[in-house]
């Protein structure tokens, strides 16, 4: 009884397992098309945005000094900022009438918009960076079952039929992952960039609105 028993438990996990396999498999080739799609959408990054040259900030707010908020919005629109970084300033700006306490709790809820807007690009890649090898590793393990099998019944055929599908799982979740990483850790150092010059250069706006309203008084 207890044998029966022990033969049942592992037939029944030995049917779960096997029916996992295609679900993997279809993960994995979900994480192999997302993993094409952001790389393609990281090219075209590079192409329309990585080729501006970099904004220089302590030139931009030396020459907002003593300026109204009219005359930084118009040197905002044609400088090189990115797009997204001009449509935060045009947010931003045309509320420099409010006081710099209130001011400066719109930049900081800006800026976190924009890191949120930033982290949700990454996480996409960064799923596949952490489940790639994850689900690449059960690929891999669930054919051995039946190619261990096969090769104690001496059906070469089916061994290594087993041996390639564990291979190409594999090989199919480290690839994924590897290149989803270098997009993150790619994408992750511009945002960062991005981040840091906005509010950079809303700290120094903060101070020539103070300087303006000191002056006005």
């Amino acid at each position: 009884m207890i044998d029966f028993s022990l033969i049942s438990v592992k037939s029944v996990l030995h049917a779960i397992t096997s029916a996992l396999l295609i679900p993997t498999i279809a993960i994995l080739f979900l994480f192999m098309a997302l993993t094409i799609v952001e790389l393609g959408s990281l090219i075209v990054e590079i192409i329309v945005e990585r080729r501006k040259v970099k904004i220089n900030i302590p030139e931009l707010v030396a020459d907002f000094q003593g300026k109204d908020s009219e005359y930084i919005m118009d040197k905002i629109e044609h400088s090189s900022l990115f797009k997204r970084q001009k449509a935060v300033f045009s947010e931003w700006v045309k509320y420099s009438y409010l006081p710099i306490g209130s001011l400066q709790a719109l930049a900081s809820k800006l800026l976190i918009r924009e890191e949120l807007h930033y982290d949700k690009i990454t996480s996409k890649t960064d799923i596949v960076v952490r489940l790639g090898p994850m689900f690449g590793l059960m690929a891999t393990l669930i054919p051995l079952g039946p190619g261990l099998i096969a090769l104690g019944q001496g059906d070469t055929k089916t061994l290594a039929d087993s041996l390639l599908t564990a291979f190409d799982a594999t090989v199919s979740g480290l690839a994924s992952a590897g290149v989803a990483f270098f997009i993150s850790k790619l994408r992750k150092g511009w945002y960062e960039d991005y981040v840091s010059s906005v509010e950079s250069l809303m700290e120094c706006l903060l101070e020539v609105f103070e300087h303006e309203r000191e002056i006005k008084k």
